[in-house]
C-alpha cells in the first residue's frame, strides 16, 4: 500500500511508546492518523504535533472503541490502517508461598482476566471493528486495509510471572493467520510484530544501570530496541502487499531465561 495523505490510520496507544513511535513515522509519510489512548495530556499533544486527532479510548469497553472509532472517522475518514500497540503486563506467579507464613496464594483471576481483556480480547476487538469499516472501501491496487498487531517475544519464551502476559501475547500470534484468512476475500492484511526488550514508557522509571543490564543480554545489537525500529517494521508491514499472515519477533536474536 501506498503511504500518502490519501490514507488515514488508527493508532491504539498511540499515545507513547512503540504506537507514539508509529504515528510519527506514519505521518512523515502523509498519512492522517488518528490515536487511541487514555492518556489525554500525552495524546492530545501528540495528535495536535502531528495534525491528527485523539480519541480516548479505553479498548476494553465495547462503546468506547465504537466511539473512538466514530471519531476519528469523522475526522480522518474511514481508516485503510490499524496499528495496535495498546497492551499491558503484570508480573505475578501461578501460585507462590507467602514467607512469613508459609501459605500458598494463586494468581487471582480477575488479575488474570485483566491482562487477557486488554491485551488479546482488547486487540481482537479493535481489529474487527477497524475491518468492519475498511471492507466499505473501494481497492486500491488490490488492497482495502492493512493491519498490524503488537505482541511480545513472552508469546513463545514468556518468563516467570508471565503466565497473563504470555498468555495474552500468545493469543494474538495465534489469532493472526486465521484472520488472515478470514479477511482475505476482502482484501485486508494482518501481521503481528513480537517485540524484544524495548526501551518504551514501561522501562522508563527503571535506573540506567538496569536498562544497561537488560540490554547486555540482547545478542546483537547488545542494546535496547528503538521504538523507531519498530515503527520502521510497522510501516514495511504496511507497504508490503505480499507481507500478510505473519509473526515476526523484532528481538536482536534474544532468548528470554526464566528469570
Amino acid at each position: 500500500m501506498k503511504l500518502d495523505s490519501s490514507i488515514s490510520a488508527v493508532i491504539t496507544g498511540g499515545a507513547s511508546g512503540l504506537g507514539a513511535a508509529t504515528a510519527r513515522a506514519l505521518a512523515n509519510h502523509g498519512v492522517k492518523v488518528a490515536l487511541f489512548d487514555l492518556n489525554e495530556d500525552k495524546g492530545a499533544a501528540l495528535a495536535a504535533e502531528l495534525g491528527g486527532a485523539f480519541c480516548k479510548v479505553n479498548v476494553t469497553d465495547d462503546a468506547s472503541v465504537d466511539a473512538g472509532f466514530a471519531q476519528a472517522r469523522a475526522a480522518i475518514g474511514q481508516e485503510r490502517l490499524l496499528i495496535n500497540c495498546a497492551g499491558t503486563g503484570n508480573a505475578i506467579k501461578t501460585i507462590s508461598r507467602d514467607k512469613a507464613t508459609g501459605a500458598i496464594n494463586h494468581f487471582p483471576l480477575d488479575a488474570f482476566n485483566l491482562i487477557i481483556q486488554i491485551n488479546l480480547v482488547g486487540t481482537f476487538r479493535c481489529i474487527a471493528k477497524s475491518a468492519a469499516g475498511m471492507a466499505t472501501l473501494d481497492p486500491i491496487n488490490g488492497e482495502r486495509g492493512a493491519i498490524v498487531n503488537t505482541a511480545s517475544v513472552a508469546a513463545e519464551d514468556g518468563q516467570i510471572g508471565q503466565a497473563s502476559y504470555s498468555a495474552s501475547k500468545g493469543g494474538v500470534v495465534g489469532m493472526t493467520l486465521p484472520i488472515a484468512r478470514d479477511l482475505s476475500r476482502e482484501l485486508i492484511r494482518i501481521n503481528t510484530i513480537l517485540p524484544g526488550i524495548f526501551d518504551t514508557p514501561l522501562l522508563q522509571g527503571a535506573p540506567e544501570a538496569v536498562k544497561q543490564a537488560l540490554g547486555a543480554q540482547v545478542p546483537n545489537p547488545a542494546r535496547l530496541g528503538a521504538p523507531e525500529e519498530y515503527a520502521s517494521l510497522a510501516i514495511e508491514m504496511c507497504k508490503n502487499a505480499y507481507f500478510n499472515g505473519e509473526d515476526v519477533r523484532l528481538d536482536g536474536a534474544i532468548r528470554m531465561a526464566p528469570r
